[in-house]
């Protein structure tokens, strides 16, 4: 028999005990690498999102042996709300004293003498469930739908048609006031663990072409008065810097990865050139920034960009953080070579959101895609299919079937 999860709940901030916690604010990927470090006591956990829709439904992991749901939101990916929902499956406590076990039930009496006094309940007619809030907080008891209740004395003086106090069957955790409108906050400097992070990245163009990026990071600055404190810098990178340049703006990398082989280079018009020598270009790979930088491994100097989006669904999900990318283009219809003067253009704002339908008919790319299926050298499977691989000027995008774009690549001219 599997032992049960004992976890203290921190009211709008966390369910976890000593040695992990699920923290509100942290990212999805940092959620997973909590339950990857509990193989064999963390079980049978399920990953819940819309393939169809993905920023528009929240983004869930589902622990099914142990009754607790996590959502995070779509577009941040950052844990939103922590639920109980089955309460026979996991050990409570708040503040070191146990409020829901197999010994302690967990009746409306045992809630408030554990929380002490809030507002009175809510009744929700629909749902036949009355509703019980403390700030970042929320507890759900099952209810007769004949019940007429009395607000007047608070949530544990009803009396019940059975005379037993009603059982807690759900528990939610958030930031604010209200669960069904709460959002993540920020992320908490306790899950930094020394990396950097990023709030946006700017693509640097000139007319035609690409230069490099703009990066709006942050990371853990000096703590004051034992206090963690996040700290804000921007940092530039462009085609043909060398790799100390990059570590020294970025950092060092969180893996470098040589290249073995090029699935598009059959693509390139000096793809019958034999290699010159043996030696791999190789990537600085930024799991937190969404970043990958190949270098060339002659010069050693910055040859490609790639800015992933880390949608559920495509093969490298839960590899990154979105990259929160900004690329601005000149609109389809902006041609000044034939025009007598110089026109301001009308340019199209492309980010990690937006959808390829919606940006091919501004920017007209390649009019045929290549078809890329991803695998690896020890499982040739793919579970999530091919993707198309548009070019526009320097620039290659990876749209998957949905339309959302899975990944941009920004290449110098020289390659």
């Amino acid at each position: 028999m599997q032992k049960m999860l004992e976890l203290e709940v921190l009211p709008e901030k966390s369910l976890g005990c000593q040695s992990w916690e699920f923290i509100l604010g942290m990212h999805f990927s940092q959620a997973v690498s909590v339950i990857q470090s509990q193989i064999g006591i963390i079980k049978g956990v399920h990953v819940l999102y819309s393939e169809s829709d993905p920023l528009n439904f929240d983004l869930i992991l589902d622990l099914t042996h142990d009754g607790i749901r996590l959502l995070f939101h779509p577009v941040s990916q950052r844990l939103k709300v922590i639920e109980v929902y089955n309460m026979k499956l996991v050990k409570l406590k708040y503040c070191n004293i146990v409020f829901n076990s197999q010994e302690v039930v967990p009746t409306v009496e045992q809630i408030e003498n554990s929380f002490g006094a809030t507002h009175p309940g809510m009744y929700d007619r629909e749902k036949q469930l009355f509703v019980l809030n403390f700030r970042g907080l929320t507890f759900y008891f099952p209810a007769e739908s004949n019940y007429q209740p009395d607000y007047a004395l608070g949530l544990g003086s009803l009396q019940f048609p059975s005379g037993s106090s009603p059982v807690l069957t759900c528990m939610a955790i958030y930031d604010g006031n209200n669960p069904s409108e709460t959002m993540p906050p920020d992320m908490p400097v306790c899950v930094y663990m020394n990396n950097i992070y990023l709030k946006k990245l700017e693509v640097i163009r000139e007319p035609l072409k690409t230069t490099g990026v703009r990066l709006h990071l942050y990371s853990e600055g000096p703590s004051r008065y034992f206090e963690l404190k996040s700290k804000s810098m921007v940092k530039e990178v462009y085609f043909g810097d060398t790799c100390q340049s990059v570590l020294s703006s970025l950092g060092t990398p969180s893996r470098v990865y040589y290249k073995s082989e090029d699935k598009m280079k059959i693509h390139s018009p000096n793809s019958n050139k034999k290699p010159s020598d043996t030696h791999s270009d190789y990537f600085y790979n930024y799991f937190t920034l969404g970043l990958d930088i190949l270098f060339d491994s002659k010069t050693q100097l910055v040859k490609k960009f790639v800015l992933h989006t880390n949608y559920p669904g495509h093969y490298n999900f839960n590899m990154y953080h979105r990259c929160e990318f900004e690329l601005v283009l000149p609109h389809d219809s902006c041609d000044n070579s034939k025009k007598l003067i110089n026109i301001p253009c009308q340019t199209v704002t492309i980010t990690s959101l937006s959808q390829w339908d919606a940006v091919a008919e501004q920017i007209n790319p390649s009019a045929r895609p290549v078809v890329l299926n991803r695998s690896s050298s020890t499982n040739t499977t793919n579970p999530f299919g091919s993707t198309f691989c548009y070019g526009y000027q320097d620039i290659i995008f990876e749209v998957m079937p949905n339309s959302h774009i899975a990944s941009v690549t920004l290449h110098s001219e020289v390659e």
